[in-house]
């Protein structure tokens, strides 16, 4: 059992070695967190929630009802389950899913990704291009990583700008979606 204070909001998760930052909050994920205000009308998605960290905790802070975490990993998706019951925080939908595959959902107002991006950009090419369909008029994707420049070029090409914050050596990235279409 691992015990999270964020914010002042204390959880508990169980985690496992095969699933990302076992031992705690990623300085990635708190930079990204640390960067998001939240709404009490928001539709979150969590998309990668490994053990569901993100999701939880935007649960607690508008309601479970209004907050879906995806995953590829059935590990993942059995563990944020479990650790959303854990931390009481009931209605949250918990879905298996390659990047949208599985997800039906439009009119999010905010999707919040830690992608893998020490692999190629194939996985953040498509959260980032798929993400923009899913989300709202006004809706925006945060997203955090060590990289800038592609992410940055692939925001701007999608979204048509991008708000880009450096915290603790990682990149925050914030867009929002202003058209129905992509910018370039």
């Amino acid at each position: 059992m691992t015990e999270i204070t964020f914010n002042e909001i204390s959880m508990k998760f169980k985690t496992t070695r095969t699933l990302f930052s076992p031992d705690g909050l990623d300085a990635g994920t708190g930079a990204m967190l640390s960067c998001v205000e939240f709404k009490p009308t928001d539709k979150v998605l969590d998309l990668g929630c490994g053990y569901g960290f993100v999701g939880i905790y935007s649960a607690k802070l508008i309601g479970g009802q209004h907050v879906t975490m995806s995953d590829i990993d059935e590990r993942a998706v059995t563990a944020a389950q479990e650790n959303a019951l854990l931390n009481d925080v009931p209605g949250i939908r918990v879905i298996q899913s390659d990047g949208f595959r599985n997800i039906d959902d439009t009119g999010y107002t905010l999707i919040l990704s830690n992608p893998p991006y020490h692999t190629d950009f194939s996985v953040a090419k498509h959260f980032i291009e798929k993400g923009f369909n899913r989300l709202v008029l006004g809706g925006r994707m945060v997203m955090v990583t060590k990289r800038r420049d592609w992410y940055r070029n692939k925001f701007i090409a999608v979204f048509g700008g991008v708000s880009i914050k450096e915290k603790d050596g990682y990149f925050v990235f914030t867009a929002e979606k202003r058209s129905s279409s992509y910018a370039g």
